[in-house]
């Protein structure tokens, strides 16, 4: 009978599922029918999955299985450096960058990740969250290049109000990223105050956030809108994109590549370059084009 039963169930047909849950080398996988979920992992070293992968597994017990394949994916948010790869996310349509008035966010990695969302063909959104609180017109102040640049940028306290940011989470698959400390997961407990995401008070003497989330998770607003909540960043590489890609990447670059005189034109200090014209007219600022030299010299080297 034993016999009989395990080569009956080695027929059963794979089961299909979204990862909702990434811990590592073992993932949360919820099936389709959104009423059940399975702790799986991969079949062999395997472990490229990422939140918001659509998989199909296999059982190997009630509430345990296997990964089997990866759906094609419609985008993939990721970031690297000189050694290895880091999936943050899979199918998202909206990158939520969550900075906050204290502790002092970091704007090279505001920039970073605006550009990792261009080269994914992803839209972002910056949120500034902490605005209740008192000095942040330095942060307002920063904000303002971004929105010049066509960044649609909302204010908010997210212990107060979380109204504002609603609208911008319909019909979206969203991930907030940001750093440790931004407010992502006050954001999540003002959205889904049923699912007591831990936060903890954010150390003044450091001027940094205290890490409270530690895997990846996704969140079911509503029946068409999810959301995906990130470990805090502190550094987003951008290994895998290609010069190229990342020159695209710089919005406001769009206009004037191809304009060169020269093809090959890294916009470095090549003589008629018009990335370099565009700084000298008020186009671009120096401030865009050194963030874009810096990274090309990284990913060149």
């Amino acid at each position: 009978m034993t016999t009989q039963t395990a080569v009956t169930s080695s027929f059963i047909p794979p089961l299909q599922g979204t990862v909702v849950a990434a811990y590592g080398k073992r993932f949360q996988v919820e099936l389709t029918d959104g009423k059940k979920r399975i702790s799986c992992v991969t079949r062999g070293k395997k472990t490229d999955l990422a939140c918001g992968d659509i998989v199909t597994i296999k059982l190997t017990d009630k509430h345990e299985g296997v990964v089997e394949t990866t759906l094609p994916r419609k985008t993939l948010l990721y970031r690297s450096n000189a050694f290895k790869s880091k999936m943050l996310a899979a199918n998202v349509t909206q990158i939520i960058i969550v900075l906050a008035t204290q502790p002092s966010f970091y704007e090279a990695l505001l920039n970073r990740c605006l550009i990792a969302a261009e080269a994914a063909n992803i839209k972002a959104l910056i949120v500034l969250n902490k605005c209740d609180l008192a000095d942040n017109d330095d942060a307002k102040q920063k904000l303002a290049l971004y929105t010049a640049l066509g960044y649609q940028v909302i204010l908010l306290s997210a212990k107060e109000d979380i109204s504002s940011l609603r609208p911008y989470l319909q019909d979206e698959a969203s991930i907030l990223v940001g750093q440790s400390g931004m407010g992502k997961s006050t954001i999540i407990n003002a959205l889904l105050p049923n699912e007591a995401v831990r936060t903890r008070e954010v150390s003044h003497v450091l001027d940094s956030g205290k890490h409270t989330t530690t895997a990846a998770h996704l969140y079911h607003l509503d029946e068409y809108s999810q959301l995906i909540d990130s470990p805090g960043l502190q550094e987003f590489g951008l290994h895998h994109l290609s010069t190229d890609e990342l020159e695209h990447a710089f919005v406001e670059f769009r206009p004037f590549l191809g304009k060169c005189r020269f093809n090959n034109c890294k916009h470095l200090q090549e003589p008629d370059c018009a990335i370099t014209e565009a700084v000298a007219t008020n186009k671009i600022t120096a401030e865009r084009l050194a963030i874009y030299k810096m990274l090309r010299l990284e990913i060149s080297h």
